[in-house]
């Protein structure tokens, strides 16, 4: 999932704080907003910032099956898709694959940086990128439900830069 260190260092990175803050802002969210934030639901977001890299939903049930033994691909689905609704998490459509969010306060549009070597995703903003996507979007006449950007290649740890 997205980070701001890469995880190739492992002292600049606190990654079980991470689950942590992501674990709590989700809670807080879910109960201003009246959503049930059920032990199931948080444990199925746990497994998914469980690392920086996307979770399938076939994994995700596998590793469910220790807390929920009588799981099912419907139970991970209706999980999934709670957390979507709530912002949560992100949906990497050319894994078929999730990752935790790391503004779930707003709805926002993505860029998402995908390692194919260390298969971390990470998170960013990019407002030039949205910025001259909707101008070029905006010309088209085109009306977007939703935008996001997916750029696959070597993350900086693995490129060997920065």
């Amino acid at each position: 999932m997205a980070t701001a260190n890469p995880p190739h260092e492992p002292d600049a990175h606190d990654h079980q704080d991470c689950i942590a803050k992501a674990l709590a802002l989700a809670e807080r969210l879910c109960d201003e907003r009246g959503a049930r934030f059920t032990p199931l639901r948080r444990r199925v977001l746990e497994l998914i910032w469980s690392s920086h890299e996307s979770a399938k939903a076939y994994d995700l049930l596998e590793a469910l099956k220790d807390f929920d033994c009588s799981a099912k691909p419907a139970t991970i689905y209706r999980a999934l898709d709670f957390l979507l609704e709530q912002g949560l998490i992100h949906r990497v459509e050319s894994l078929n694959a999730y990752v935790g969010c790391n503004v779930p306060e707003q709805r926002h549009e993505l860029l998402l940086l995908i390692c194919e070597r260390c298969h971390t995703v990470e998170e960013r903003p990019a407002p030039e990128l949205m910025a001259a996507a909707a101008r070029e979007i905006g010309v088209a006449g085109f009306a977007p439900s939703r935008k996001t950007f997916e750029v696959h290649g070597l993350c900086a740890g693995c490129a060997g830069v920065g």
